[in-house]
């Protein structure tokens, strides 16, 4: 059975760390609501959630996708580019411990699990604001002997790659161009955004169901037309942090 770590939202997620967005006021209530929501609608798609709640003096400690990439062989503890996120990752590698060998992300490294797209073998890893060549260069370092590929992507119009590219199929992208650089997705077929919604491009495949954030109308007619399966699923307090679909689990086997 596949599990999903998450974490409850903090009470002090009004003060969490912004880059692109302006902040705006956040309904903490309606925040926990749709958190809720996002945890119900993958245990009926059949995962495990476990709710972890030791880091609510954390404003970002939701974003559990950014403390960890986990993989079948390794789960790697990133070192978050935020200063004030680095509290965060001790929890997680307890938990993830029982469950995989682990490896560390060292300063001056940092390394943004947000930014860590893998479809297959190899690793997209966005080279952002928040990760530097030194994580890119140690990710690589550390899996190279597993037998995956690091690709870099330079990202400048969005917090995280995954902010501008999510897979919705082994081979097929779904992605903001202007928000990154695409040349590294040679092979691969490109789908592009809407014009008019170019925060559309997190994604969350869960099996054949395709999670899509509501509040994007054109993408979500888009994407139906490429997936079996379809839910939307409401984060909109969510994306006041700048977060995305992925931001708020760790998925594995």
């Amino acid at each position: 059975m596949q599990r999903a770590l998450t974490h409850r939202i903090s009470p002090r997620l009004a003060e969490c760390e912004l880059a692109f967005h302006a902040r705006q006021p956040i309904d903490l209530e309606l925040a926990e609501s749709q958190h809720e929501g996002y945890c119900r609608a993958l245990e009926r798609l059949g995962l495990a959630v476990q709710r972890l709640e030791g880091n609510l003096d954390f404003p970002d400690c939701c974003f559990v996708e950014d403390t960890a990439v986990v993989l079948d062989e390794l789960a790697v503890i990133c070192r978050p580019g935020a200063e004030s996120r680095r509290g965060e990752t001790a929890l997680i590698a307890r938990e993830l411990a029982s469950h995989r060998e682990l490896a560390h992300i060292e300063a001056p490294a940092t390394l943004d699990g947000g930014d860590v797209l893998a479809v297959g073998r190899t690793l997209f890893v966005g080279r952002s604001r928040r990760t530097n060549d030194r994580g890119i260069e140690t990710l690589a370092a550390l899996l190279r002997p597993r037998g995956y590929r690091v690709e870099a992507v330079e990202t400048t119009g969005s917090l995280h790659l995954k902010s501008a590219c999510t897979a919705i199929d082994e081979r097929t992208l779904f992605v903001t161009p202007r928000w990154i650089d695409t040349r590294s997705f040679d092979g691969f077929e490109l789908l592009a955004t809407p014009e008019q919604e170019p925060g559309a491009a997190n994604v969350l495949r869960i099996g054949e169901t395709l999670l899509v954030a509501a509040g994007f109308p054109r993408a979500a007619d888009l994407l139906a037309t490429r997936v079996p399966r379809l839910e939307l699923i409401d984060i909109s307090e969510l994306r006041k942090a700048e977060a995305g679909l992925t931001c708020s689990s760790l998925i594995f086997a």
